[in-house]
């Protein structure tokens, strides 16, 4: 696409910055100010889902109410030749995953640089009212400029209402998700376990899911070892499974983390000063005993001997003082160790407890039943799912909007169906079971008490699951435990 032109010839295509799911983000140059800008495309006709262009406006529409120094700044977004285009500020520099590439690494002031940029862009997004939800924060999407600050770009997975109850759509890049989001559930503690899954690869310079674990998450002592304490328990908070237990906000975290640089930095000047005073006094003492040595009598040993004495205390309290803070590192350490297995004793037990049901009944008649429901549920799934609507999405390009959303109508029709079958189908197959209602499927133009809602049967079979099968997990069981 190279020497393209756009929008009558404002636009100029000069090369390609990248290309993904959500579309191609090209490198251009805007002649009515002369500036570099990046421009991403996503062509409607090539759309798998009406879901895909949904994301793709919202993008777009999130984009143009922003405005913060680490966000590329919007510069407007049009249709033209049966493709959405969104204009905006191109930021320069390379992406943490072109600077980590082939297992590199970034400094610890790196890091925690971009700790700090990430918390403050945000403070900025979760504050919106709604909050802004990014849901995609990986190394690929965030870029260090020229000057060492890190900026936020691609906000193609963005969700701009909060829907703690959980929702059908799962979208995140695999090792920086949080376990939430398989649930098709945003949140802001969703983002900070993106941030601390991204500081850690930056840290080790591999990526998260080739990291040690302990149950569903990333041991981070094991992955960082011994060293930085406070930084192993800041990112072990953020990268916590449980979104309840998890930190929200990364300033509390980043603040703690400051303090323990400081105290750090004090110690070792308030160390070097002893060691400084110590060193006067020794040579101080050498200094008079040379200068008296002449005329030495009882009182000039007794000044030579109280100055070696006070040397010696000097480098008796600097032992004392490593001794002590020796002994508190150990203490935390162990305290640490004590709490990690406790929670996991905790969540072992709350496992064994969830168990409360025997197995289902089987029979030629219940064979027969699931098979004929299953059938059925293929062909509504086809034919109201995916083939009407595709037919109105293609021909919406021509006849305008109103054939889209008969599109999503029919797809929830379509669910609705679908849905009511698979709750007779696990009936059969488990009979009464716990049934938990998740977010309304998001329909233009029909209020959320009438959106019908995608229902959960949770059994013991998906309470209770070993480390190692959760790590076995494929997207068909996936789908099967969330459907």
């Amino acid at each position: 696409m190279g020497d393209e032109v756009l929008r009558d010839g404002r636009y100029r295509v000069v090369g390609k910055l990248g290309e993904g799911a959500q579309g191609t983000t090209f490198d251009a140059i805007d002649a009515k100010t002369g500036t570099a800008v990046a421009i991403k495309r996503f062509s409607v006709r090539g759309a798998k889902s009406w879901k895909d262009v949904e994301l793709a406006e919202r993008e777009a529409t999130v984009l143009e109410t922003l405005s913060h120094p680490a966000l590329p700044a919007h510069i407007e977004h049009f249709e033209e030749d049966g493709a959405l285009y969104l204009v905006m500020q191109k930021i320069e520099g390379k992406s943490l995953a072109h600077l980590t590439a082939k297992g590199g690494a970034l400094s610890r002031d790196d890091v925690v640089r971009f700790m700090r940029d990430a918390g403050s862009v945000l403070d900025y997004l979760h504050g919106r009212s709604p909050p802004v939800i990014h849901r995609d924060i990986n190394p690929k999407n965030f870029i260090r400029r020229p000057d060492g600050s890190f900026a936020l770009v691609d906000f193609g997975a963005v969700r701009d209402r909060l829907k703690p109850e959980g929702g059908s759509t799962i979208v995140g890049t695999y090792g920086y998700m949080a376990p939430e989001q398989l649930q098709g559930r945003a949140l802001p503690a969703t983002d900070v376990y993106s941030v601390g899954a991204t500081a850690l690869r930056l840290l080790t310079g591999r990526e998260p899911e080739t990291l040690p674990h302990r149950g569903l998450s990333i041991d981070v002592n094991a992955a960082l070892g011994s060293s930085e304490p406070v930084l192993r328990d800041v990112l072990a908070k953020m990268l916590d499974p449980d979104p309840d237990r998890r930190a929200s906000k990364l300033g509390p975290l980043l603040k703690r983390l400051e303090q323990a640089d400081r105290g750090a930095a004090s110690t070792t000047e308030s160390r070097s000063e002893r060691e400084r005073r110590a060193a006067q006094a020794a040579a101080a003492a050498f200094t008079g005993s040379r200068r008296d040595r002449g005329e030495r009598d009882e009182r000039s040993r007794g000044n030579w001997e109280k100055s070696a004495q006070d040397w010696v205390r000097e480098a008796q309290d600097f032992a004392s003082d490593a001794e002590q803070w020796g002994r508190g590192a150990r203490a935390r350490a162990r305290d640490q160790y004590r709490r990690s297995r406790s929670q996991r004793k905790r969540a072992e037990a709350a496992a064994r407890r969830s168990r409360r049901r025997g197995r289902p009944l089987n029979g030629p008649p219940l064979l027969l039943a699931v098979i004929g429901l299953n059938l059925a549920m293929f062909v509504v799934g086809l034919m109201l799912g995916v083939v009407v609507p595709t037919v109105l999405v293609l021909l919406s390009i021509l006849f305008g909007r109103p054939l889209r959303d008969a599109a999503r109508a029919t797809r929830v029709a379509g669910e609705d169906a679908r849905r009511s079958m698979t709750e007779a189908r696990d009936y059969l197959l488990h009979g009464p079971g716990t049934v938990t209602e998740a977010e309304p499927i998001d329909v233009e133009g029909v209020s959320a008490d009438e959106r019908p809602r995608t229902r959960v049967r949770v059994s013991e079979d998906d309470v209770e699951t070993s480390a190692d099968d959760q790590d076995s997990v494929d997207s068909d069981e996936v789908r099967r435990a969330h459907r």
